[in-house]
């Protein structure tokens, strides 16, 4: 039976278990982020970072334990109203072109002033080229800018990101944390890269093997190492001493 959330929190996890037929991929997973924070949720590849995204936006439903986002259940409509998700190797609706994709998202979303908001963010992220463009034409980068988009345009109170500066170059890169640092909410990015948590992120989750390893803020992460060690060994240490 659900256990109610508590909606002083923006992401609760408890005792949650999930496995793919005879193998795990979380492991009693529990962790809650605050309204407002901006968390990491940080791992090795095959630690469960995506199969946690997918179970916050209701794609996946856990074993056991329960999910909340902003005190209620994943899959409600509430949930899917309140929700940014960019998927890991996003696929935008390819038969369709840039503006329409976004139009579309924001249609089923009830974005008020949608063209308004279409124009902001082909304008933010240099898309307006490609506007007419079919999403199956487009290079991967572009096609990750506009998932990207595709996840803001209705300005989610909560924002699940699963690695999303893959496939852009470095100017596209300082581009997108500029406009993630500009949005208010709550953000989750999911990453293997400790660089990118810091540039995004002022605190972290991290797991390893399905199961929860350690929680604090990145400033506190650091200081876990020596003055002159890079916090990337910082955190290698931690992982690879997971059991």
């Amino acid at each position: 039976m659900s256990s109610p959330g508590n909606p002083n929190l923006s992401i609760e996890l408890t005792h949650v278990s999930k496995s793919y037929g005879q193998v795990p991929a979380l492991s009693d997973l529990n962790f809650r982020i605050p309204s407002g924070g901006r968390f990491a949720l940080l791992g090795p590849n095959g630690a469960g970072k995506s199969t946690t995204l997918k179970l916050l936006v209701g794609a996946l439903r856990p074993d056991t334990g329960y999910v909340k986002v902003q005190g209620v259940a994943p899959d409600s409509r509430e949930a899917k109203s309140l929700v940014g998700y960019l998927p890991e190797d996003a696929l935008p609706y390819r038969m369709l072109s840039v503006r329409e994709n976004l139009e579309y998202i924001g249609a089923l979303r009830n974005v008020p002033e949608l063209k308004d908001r279409v124009d902001f963010l082909l304008d933010e992220l240099d898309l307006r080229q490609y506007e007419k463009a079919n999403v199956g034409r487009l290079s991967r980068g572009n096609t990750q800018k506009l998932a990207i988009a595709l996840a803001l345009v209705h300005s989610p109170k909560v924002l699940l990101l699963d690695e999303p500066l893959n496939y852009l170059d470095i100017p596209t890169q300082e581009k997108v944390i500029g406009l993630l640092d500009r949005l208010e909410g709550t953000h989750l990015v999911s990453t293997h890269i400790m660089s990118i948590a810091d540039r995004l992120t002022d605190s972290v989750v991290m797991i390893s093997k399905g199961m929860f390893l350690w929680e604090g803020t990145i400033e506190e992460l650091r200081k876990k190492g020596a003055p002159d060690e890079p916090i990337e060994k910082v955190v290698a240490r931690m992982m690879t001493g997971a059991t």
